[in-house]
């Protein structure tokens, strides 16, 4: 490798020497772009990690352990013992991958298995699988609604959302984020469409905020339309006994007509998406769904890991209850303290700055700490409303929250966020 390294250094000049007009003409646009991400003080470096995802990680650059505070990671089953024998022992007899998609010759009985433990655990009639659940939006609007139709969606639902939603050709109508009153206008507005949907997140990834899903049922029983909801930030570990958004609102799981989900943050962190709902939907989009018809199944590691986790989860772990305690310890002393914590009970907790600038300060000094922690800011949220966004694990010790709100609070006082 170390030679292959050498070679590839020593050739690459004379690779960049011979550009077309027309490439130099556009790296110059690049670089005029890059420029000015830099200038506005919202460039992201990627801190490169050197063990596997956990509470204590190593990061390159630093030295000892480092807490982490910003990983998806809300159950710790990232590196879970058991978790990680699964995908081990699915390597040895299914192999690293399929080269091929589902319904040529990539399903296999670990797939079939995982969508029924998934079914099981929403209370849904079927679920079909993508290897994200980015291409689980991308693969359900286009199939679901036709011109004839309405799409009502939140104006800060997820890219994937909006990236999906373009996809289809019916008619589009995007209400205020979590203004009912604008979108029962929507509703109105939209009454000669064949089939309206509502879209939603049911927990809004930037702000950690809930969807007034009561409030969406409630207007979508009274116009007929179905509701849709990205439970991404939800399932596994939000509600009672992690059945997201719903259970959180105390609703039954007949309210939502469709979830879509994803295997790469509670449920396993590696990689995956699915739609779960009625089974003619999942039927129609085995056999439509560009993103399910045309990419590589799920690899059986990561099958069997997710599939572990949801035997997890069944067997009433204590892992949610775990995630909701150190949640409300985290935020109840940042707020004591004098932060400005946005979101709803949720273990995703943005500490508000509001400058680009001071939130990748803020991130720096408190890596210097040991912590882990990343400045958000635009285009990942709105100008103005830059923040540190702490994410909360089952895996935190009592310890590791109440030292890192001290290093908040040290940070904090040293750059006049609070006194």
């Amino acid at each position: 490798m170390a030679t292959l390294t050498r070679r590839l250094v020593k050739v690459s000049p004379a690779l960049v020497r011979h550009h077309s007009q027309a490439q130099t003409e556009c790296r110059s646009l690049l670089s005029e772009q890059l420029d000015g991400i830099r200038a506005a003080g919202t460039w992201k470096t990627e801190r490169v990690i050197t063990s596997k995802q956990a509470v204590n990680i190593s990061v390159q650059g630093s030295k000892g352990k480092i807490l982490n505070f910003c990983a998806n990671n809300y159950l710790g089953l990232s590196s879970h013992p058991e978790v990680v024998e699964a995908g081990k022992r699915a390597l040895d007899r299914y192999g690293a991958g399929l080269s091929s998609v589902r319904f040529i010759c990539g399903t296999q009985d670990i797939h079939k298995e995982l969508e029924e433990k998934i079914s099981l655990f929403h209370g849904r009639e079927d679920t079909i699988l993508y290897a994200s659940c980015f291409d689980a939006n991308a693969g359900l609007f286009e199939i679901l609604l036709s011109p004839e139709d309405a799409v009502l969606s939140d104006q800060l639902n997820h890219a994937s959302i909006i990236d999906g939603i373009r996809l289809c050709k019916a008619k589009k109508f995007r209400y205020l984020h979590k203004d009912m009153a604008d979108l029962e206008s929507k509703l109105q507005e939209s009454r000669d469409a064949r089939m309206r949907l509502i879209v939603s997140d049911g927990v809004f990834s930037m702000d950690g905020n809930v969807a007034p899903l009561k409030e969406i049922c409630r207007l979508a029983e009274k116009y007929n339309a179905m509701v849709f909801l990205d439970e991404c930030h939800a399932t596994g570990f939000f509600g009672r006994t992690g059945r997201g958004t719903e259970e959180f609102h105390e609703l039954g799981q007949d309210k939502v007509d469709i979830i879509n989900s994803t295997l790469g943050k509670a449920l396993g962190g590696a990689a995956g998406g699915y739609t779960t709902g009625p089974k003619e939907l999942i039927t129609l989009l085995r056999q439509r769904a560009r993103p399910y018809l045309f990419s590589n199944s799920l690899p059986p590691p990561v099958v069997a890991c997710a599939s572990k986790v949801f035997d997890l989860l069944l067997g009433n772990s204590g892992l949610v209850e775990q995630v909701a305690t150190n949640t409300q310890r985290f935020r109840s002393q940042m707020v004591a303290a004098g932060f400005t914590i946005a979101g709803e009970d949720h273990p995703i907790c943005p500490v508000m700055l509001g400058d680009a600038r001071l939130s990748s300060q803020f991130a720096d000094l408190m890596l210097e700490k040991g912590i882990y922690v990343i400045g958000f800011s635009f285009p990942v949220v709105p100008i103005g409303k830059a923040r540190i966004r702490v994410q909360v694990s089952a895996a935190h010790s009592f310890q590791d929250i109440d030292y890192t709100v001290e290093a908040f609070k040290t940070v904090g006082k040293k750059l006049g966020v609070i006194t």
